[in-house]
Formats: structure tokens, sequence, C-alpha cells
């Protein structure tokens, strides 16, 4: 059976009818394409997830190439996906339940912006994965599991902060018998004999059992920027992939206009050792009508035996607003160099694909999760916590079929909590209360088109200052919700980054519903009292990338006054312009 016929026979049985017998949100859908991702013939538009799904990398196991990417202090930590085709990635969940290895990041603290969880290493040696991260403020830590679904171990601090910077890559040489670990040391270790600019990058021996490191490390590397490392080794010859900043390009001035610096994939070779010496090579640049700086990524290769690379686009743009998306590049080898992309303008440096056909074909169209019915007995791997949760103040249990959040007192500016402004928001909004408030639950926003999500609220349970609803964030939040005032009114309110509010009618009604739509970086919010008839509230604002994260959707929940009151929500949907699978609530 051809390609589009498979395509087309599994689209025809994933038709899914839901009932509307207890009211939940129902669909009847297949899966879809869009601007972006698999495009259902044979073919895949860049980038191929267009999210915050930065700093990845992948590890092939068998079939199946699994991907991390960092998040920072979002939790649980660091988001694991799957694919059977390098291009359509579903998820399977993350490797830390919470970040458990600092105070910051607990519900009672909620001071760990932007740091936790950072670029990392996924392996996979002797029937063991391993997940390396470092936490700029608390030094390099690895995990592990017998199944990459968990559970993993507690995190294991291998070196502290005081040595290492970020961007940890492992190698077991398996000739040899020894493993390895490069850092991004930065200058934290620099010597006044090393007279070069930038980032030290250093390799440390680590145990066989990738626990321990066994020596005072070597540098191997010195250049702007550098960073984001990757070790691989063919047919004898070292190869460290790397990431780097280049704030002039003589070969190609003004090709592209950027308020901002150039950052490029670079690969360093090596016939001798693993510690040099190295030759160097640009392999990939912006370009081709891609004009945020590419790099950063994992090496992959197709049953085929060709070579692929998955990688991120840099937030070098004026707007940024969906985060760091994860693009799919061809390479090829040319006389022993791994050309990223394909060489458009013959300067021998690949620019990326915009469309191109699929490494592997016969796989159907999916995507990670986004709608949900809060009917499983675990939140599904979409969500994540602005900072660990305080797990008695949400439930799925207490409510069956519905995500209850329960409000707590935000925590107080003055207690050190809370970002500062530069640190994770984009202006001086930093000391209202939505950035100490814990119960806010969010997932990505898809996309740069557009976009639109929509819940169902129970707020019959709220109480005197409570504030729940909707909410969207990155640099900045926007919130459209119920508000409760002294005398147990309930009235509709928006509020800006600056807790700026527009008050609206009073809701009587136990149920509202609320969506927020956004064309580009425009976005603003509707809501309904019966999920059919939506009335527009509050102004049309911009979404904006904030401090290493793009615009998310989701919940918040919080008391001025004391711990009492909460929401329950029934569902929540997300239509955009991407792939999505067949998939229906009922």
């Amino acid at each position: 059976m051809s390609v589009m016929k498979n395509l087309g026979y599994w689209l025809f049985l994933s038709v899914v009818f839901f009932s509307c017998v207890t009211e939940k949100k129902s669909t009847i859908l297949t899966a879809k394409t869009g601007s972006w991702g698999d495009q259902g013939d044979g073919t895949y538009v860049n980038p191929i997830l267009n999210g915050d799904y930065p700093d990845s990398d992948v590890e092939q196991v068998g079939d199946t190439y699994y991907m991390i990417t960092s998040k920072q202090h979002m939790s649980p930590g660091m988001p694991i996906l799957e694919s059977k085709d390098m291009v359509n990635w579903t998820n399977v969940g993350h490797v830390w339940d919470s970040l458990s290895w600092a105070p910051e990041y607990n519900w009672d603290r909620m001071s760990g912006y932007p740091f936790g969880v950072w670029a990392g290493d996924l392996a996979y040696h002797e029937g063991t994965w391993y997940c390396y991260q470092i936490d700029f403020k608390h030094g390099l830590y690895v995990s592990t599991a017998e199944d990459i679904r968990g559970p993993w171990s507690a995190p294991i601090q291998m070196l502290p902060p005081e040595l290492v910077l970020d961007d940890p890559a492992v190698y077991w040489d398996e000739e040899t018998h020894q493993a390895y670990v490069i850092c991004n040391t930065a200058g934290k270790q620099k010597s006044k004999e090393n007279t070069l600019p930038g980032n030290e990058n250093r390799i440390y021996k680590m145990s066989w059992d990738g626990t321990k490191i066994l020596d005072e490390g070597q540098l191997v590397y010195t250049a702007l920027g550098a960073e984001a490392a990757k070790i691989y080794k063919f047919d004898g010859i070292w190869y460290i992939f790397m990431a780097e900043w280049f704030y002039t390009d003589p070969e190609n001035p003004g090709e592209i206009p950027s308020a901002q610096n150039d950052r490029k994939q670079v690969v360093l070779r090596s016939k001798e050792s693993i510690y040099g010496p190295y030759e160097k090579k640009i392999v990939l640049q912006r370009g081709n009508g891609i004009e945020r700086s590419c790099s950063q990524g994992a090496l992959m290769q197709a049953p085929d035996s060709s070579w692929w690379y998955v990688h991120q686009l840099i937030q070098n743009i004026e707007t940024p607003f969906q985060g760091r998306p994860q693009c799919l590049e061809p390479v090829t080898w040319v006389d022993g160099w791994p050309i990223i992309g394909v060489d458009v303008n013959n300067d021998g440096i690949g620019e990326p694909v915009v469309q191109y056909k699929k490494p592997i074909q016969g796989f159907p169209v999916t995507a990670p999760q986004s709608d949900d019915d809060f009917s499983a007995s675990k939140l599904g791997p979409q969500w994540e916590w602005n900072h660990n949760p305080r797990n008695a103040f949400w439930s799925l249990t207490e409510r069956q079929g519905w995500l209850r959040l329960k409000a707590g007192i935000p925590l107080s500016a003055e207690s050190g909590a809370g970002p500062t402004i530069n640190q994770w928001t984009n202006n001086d909004g930093s000391d209202t209360d939505f950035w100490r408030a814990y119960n806010t639950l969010s997932q990505r926003l898809m996309g740069v088109t557009t976009g639109t999500a929509e819940a169902k609220f129970d707020i019959s349970n709220m109480a005197v200052g409570q504030r729940a609803g909707f909410v969207r964030y990155g640099g900045v939040y926007h919130l459209l919700g119920i508000k409760v005032d002294d005398s147990g009114k309930q009235n509709l309110f928006f509020m800006d980054n600056y807790a700026n509010e527009t008050m609206g009618p009073e809701i009587t009604s136990d149920i509202i519903y609320i969506r927020t739509s956004n064309t580009g970086n425009k976005a603003f919010y509707e809501y309904s009292l019966n999920g059919k008839t939506y009335q527009r509230f509050g102004p049309e604002f911009t979404i904006a990338f904030g401090k290493w994260t793009g615009d998310r959707l989701g919940f918040f929940c919080w008391n001025e006054k004391e711990e009492k009151g909460f929401i329950d929500v029934d569902w929540f949907t997300y239509e955009y312009d991407g792939p999505k699978a067949a998939v229906g609530l009922n």
C-alpha cells in the first residue's frame, strides 16, 4: 500500500465520535495539518515543533527517537517526547516530577526564575537511561531510569556550580572503555594564560556507570558564546558539535537584517584524540528565508543510513513569542564534514530547509497533546506548573473528570519570592501577585499564525478575596477571570501585566466559558455563560517572549485574603494552525 493510501486509511479509521451526555466538550476530529510540521503528503515544513521546545537532545533506541528539552523553573522538569519519523513528536512525560534539588523552586519560595532545568543530554547505555543537566545555580546533575517513562532516580550532583555554567554532553568510548562529559565552564575556571575571549569548554573523565567525575577536566575549546556541545565519534574521528555566537559575518554582511547578533552551528574535528587538536568549520547558519539564528541540537540517523539534525531557532527577532521551536535538517557529509541543511548560496555552509521530504515515510500526522478533559488519574504531560506546586491545593480526584484548583495566598514580594525585573518579566510588573501565586498551570502556545484555546470553569465554590480563570503568559501576563468582592459578588475582570484591572459584569452563573484567540502576537479574550454565544471582554494585547520562554496558555487561582475557595475546570481545547492528532473530548 502506498504512503498516501496508508495515510488516508489511517485518517479514515481515526474519526472518533463523542457524545454530549456528560456535557463535556464534544468534538469530531480527524488528524489535521497546518502551516508547519508534517504536511500529510510525505513532506514537512519547518519548524516541526513550533512551540517552546528549546535546547533539544535526541537519543535513538531501536526504531524510536526520544527528545528532551529544557523548561527552566517549570515543574515537572525536562519534558520528554518521542517520534518514529523525526517529524511527528508526542509527549512521553518528564524526567523530574519536581525540581527537588533546591528550595527556591518550591511553592513556598517561587524564586527560581529563570533557573532550574537548562539544556541537558539524554543518553542510553547498557540498558540504563541517563539525563544530565546543569542548573546554573547548583551544578551538574544526573538522574537515571530503566524505562524512559520512569521512574527516574533522584538527581545526583556530579560537579558544583563554582566550576560549570551549562550544557553537559556525555560519550561512552567503547574502544577504550572510558566515559566522558563535556561542559561549558565559561569563565569560571579561566586562567590568565587563556587570553582567548569567550566560553571555555572542558572535558571530564566520567565513571563507566555515568554518575561520577574522575578528574579535574581538560580545556579543549574557547570561543565567544561557545556552548551546547555534543560529542560523536565516527571511524575513529572525534566530532564536537557546538553552538557559537558570531558578532560579525564577513562572508555575508547584512544578508539578513537583524537587530541582534548571529548564532551558528560549528563542528570541531580531531583525528587524534577527544582532547584535540581540533579543526573547526561552520556547518549551519540562518538563511534561505529563515531569519532566526539556527544552532544547538542533535544528530540522528534514519533506517536508510541518511543523517539528520534537529535544532532550535534562537530568539534573535523582534517577536519570537512562541519561544524557541525545533527544526529538522538533512545532513550531507562532504570531505569528512557534516553540512547541515542545504547550501543554497554555495559557500560551503548549510542553510535550513523550509520544506523537505520526511526522513521516514508511512507514519501518521500527530503532535504533542494539548486538549484535556481531565478524566485521567494524573495530569497530562503537556501541563507544567509555575514552580513546584502545592500538591494539597489541586486535585483530579476530588471531583471525577474535573481539575480542581484551590486558592492560596500569593507570597509577598518582600519575602524575596518571585522574579525581579529583567530576570523573568519584561517590565516592572514583576512585583505583582501573579508571579507569586503557586497554582498556575499551563502549556505551550503552538505556532505563530492563529490559535484559539478555550476552557469550561465551575466557579460556584469561589470565596471572598479569590481570583481565578484563564491566563496567557510568557514575559508578560494577561488574565481573564472571576473576582469575588467582600460582599461575595462575583465579577468578570481583565488584568494586564502591571495588575491594572478592567472590571466587567457580575456573573451569577455557576459555569463560565473562557476562550482566547491570537493572530500573530496580538491576542484577546472572550467569555460565555452557555458555551455558544461569546462576548469579547478586555483590550487586544500583545503576547511576548520572556526571559527564555514563549507564550503559555492555562489557569490561575489565588485568594488575596485567606486559603479558601476553589474552581473546577471541566475541559480545555486548543485549535491552532499546525499538525494535530485525531483526538476529542467526551
